[in-house]
């Protein structure tokens, strides 16, 4: 079955637009888990422009207490600064179950593209197993189009998270069948490497079914910017219920694998 983590940073970015804790972070992280989610997701970012380093600590510690994996994600090369204390540190003081590696930088306003492995496959090779060292499963983000995509194996990561954000926008302008053969060739390319296959990124709940039934054995999605915006309408609880309904449908073979 395909595991649903829920990312909280649109949690983080409503409280630090006020100040204060409300939304309180950690309360989301319950109502997710409370509801169904199979884990949940944070990226903290070096300029704390949402998830801040006592949020990782606060939500690392709820997913082990209950049992579920917390998957951490961030820029292997980005420097420590105040308020962050570097992805590496957090890792080794939390111990997620898996670490999501992400080539983003300050100036991005969200990840909008996987690692390109010509330039970064070594500078990943000596940097992965120190992530491994602590535990934690390796993913690195990747786009889909992406013929080298099988060099995360040789880099050292456990699995790929397909950027699934060109399929979401070809989907809303209604061809995404290009975008679809894109995600399972990669898919398939990873999978035959020896990598599992997360993804992530525009997700929503109009056309997750989709993805699914085309894209081959995914183990994982990670969604947040619409399952909150969802939220807004339906309720978390109700939402989070909602994306549990298409993903057992999957499972169960209701719709095409």
């Amino acid at each position: 079955m395909t595991a649903l983590s829920v990312n909280l940073n649109k949690i983080a970015v409503l409280r630090n637009s006020r100040g204060g804790v409300e939304p309180d972070v950690l309360r989301a992280g319950i109502a997710c888990l409370d509801a169904g989610a199979h884990g949940l997701t944070v990226h903290p970012r070096p300029d704390a422009r949402h998830i801040r380093e006592d949020d990782v600590h606060a939500l690392g510690a709820l997913c082990h207490s209950r049992g579920v994996e917390f998957n951490v994600e961030g820029n292997p090369f980005a420097p420590p600064r105040p308020g962050y204390p570097g992805l590496l540190a957090l890792c080794d003081a939390v111990r997620p179950a898996q670490v999501t590696l992400v080539p983003d930088g300050d100036g991005q306003l969200t990840s909008d593209h996987g690692f390109d492995f010509s330039r970064d496959g070594g500078r990943l090779r000596q940097l992965i197993p120190a992530y491994k060292a602590l535990g934690c499963r390796v993913s690195v983000f990747v786009d889909v189009g992406d013929p080298l995509v099988a060099r995360a194996a040789a880099a050292g990561a456990d699995r790929i998270e397909l950027y699934t954000g060109p399929f979401a926008e070809a989907f809303a302008n209604g061809d995404a069948g290009a975008a679809l053969r894109m995600a399972a060739a990669a898919a398939r390319r990873a999978q035959a490497a020896g990598l599992g296959v997360n993804a992530g990124h525009d997700l929503n709940q109009v056309n997750l079914a989709e993805f699914l039934g085309q894209v081959p054995h995914v183990l994982e999605v990670s969604i947040g910017h619409a399952l909150i915006g969802e939220a807004l309408y339906a309720g978390l609880e109700a939402t989070v219920r909602a994306y549990r309904r298409i993903l057992d449908a999957a499972a169960a073979g209701r719709i095409n694998a």
